[in-house]
């Protein structure tokens, strides 16, 4: 069974809805770029590049992608115009294949990691506190037992938020006072989740950027702390990203792969903008897969990325499963 089986009517109507306005967007540029051409030439070429460019794929990956492109093009010979959001959408998909982004089936940990400890970052504002309690949701759905960890204690909404998504999905927060060190909160967290065979630990981290260097002697005591009662915690440092901010979200990638190793990322709110290249970008240019993607605000609407459906959303046509 392969793992589209899993890809339900419902998730796939969720992706196309939230997809939309970067659809119509990246349509009706290509549509342009394409206008009154028959045949792929460096002027639909060129015209294709800046496509890809206002539409916050970055300027690394579009020069890739037209790269890819050109190669089809030298070796076809004659390739028609409407052939070319085929050729995108194959070129796009083998290249977040490159990129290390593996399709999952769904909401999972390693069954030998327990618990399974995810340390979440991002800065304030790009739904990380959200997306935590989301996880929360599917991992309890998925029959797993978790704990949250209040360890952004230097905002007392994040804390009271975080706990409203635990009294919601039904799981235990673990925090201590506003101000509290944010590496006893993790120990106190990770204490409880062992002492009561949890199978999924989940860490809220403060999102302040201001400070590279104070952010990352902060995680990095966080990660030590954890260790004494986990030896191998955190087993994944998810990092949130706002898709909505385009090329904004490239720069906080980049601050944070500096200050503290990721290993994988949830782009949030592609549902209200027009920037969903945003995901393919920051993919190619970190390396680091994008695990999750948040589709809109409801519970469900946080979804394991999976790059054949996003790609085949995107560019809207249906690919051999």
């Amino acid at each position: 069974m392969g793992f589209f089986s899993f890809f339900s009517k419902e998730k796939k109507e969720t992706l196309d809805k939230g997809l939309s306005k970067t659809k119509e967007s990246v349509f009706s540029k290509i549509a342009r770029a394409v206008a009154g051409k028959s045949k792929v030439d460096d002027e639909v070429l060129d015209n294709l590049e800046e496509v890809l460019i206002t539409s916050d794929v970055g300027v690394e990956t579009t020069l890739n992608i037209i790269k890819r492109i050109e190669a089809r093009v030298s070796k076809d010979k004659y390739v028609n115009t409407q052939e070319l959001n085929n050729i995108l959408r194959e070129e796009i998909a083998a290249l977040l294949m490159e990129n290390n982004t593996v399709d999952t089936a769904d909401f999972d940990v390693p069954q030998d990691k327990t618990p399974y400890v995810i340390m979440v970052v991002g800065v304030n504002g790009v739904g990380k506190t959200t997306t935590i309690g989301k996880l929360a949701y599917q991992f309890k759905k998925a029959g797993k037992k978790v704990y949250l960890g209040a360890a952004d204690t230097f905002r007392a909404a994040a804390v009271e938020q975080l706990d409203i998504w635990g009294e919601r999905v039904g799981v235990p927060v673990i925090k201590q006072k506003m101000g509290a060190d944010p590496a006893s909160v993790a120990f106190d967290t990770l204490s409880s989740a062992k002492a009561n065979n949890a199978d999924v630990v989940i860490i809220d981290t403060a999102g302040r950027l201001h400070n590279k260097i104070g952010l990352m002697n902060e995680l990095t005591k966080i990660k030590n702390v954890m260790k004494k009662v986990v030896p191998d915690a955190p087993h994944e440092v998810l990092l949130v990203l706002d898709g909505s901010t385009g090329q904004n979200a490239f720069e906080q990638a980049k601050q944070f792969t500096l200050a503290t190793e990721v290993t994988a990322m949830a782009i949030t709110k592609l549902d209200g903008t027009a920037k969903g290249g945003v995901v393919i970008g920051i993919s190619d240019q970190f390396k680091i897969p994008v695990k999750y993607i948040g589709l809109g605000e409801g519970i469900e609407d946080l979804q394991v990325f999976r790059r054949r459906e996003f790609v085949d959303s995107l560019f809207g046509s249906t690919t051999e499963k």
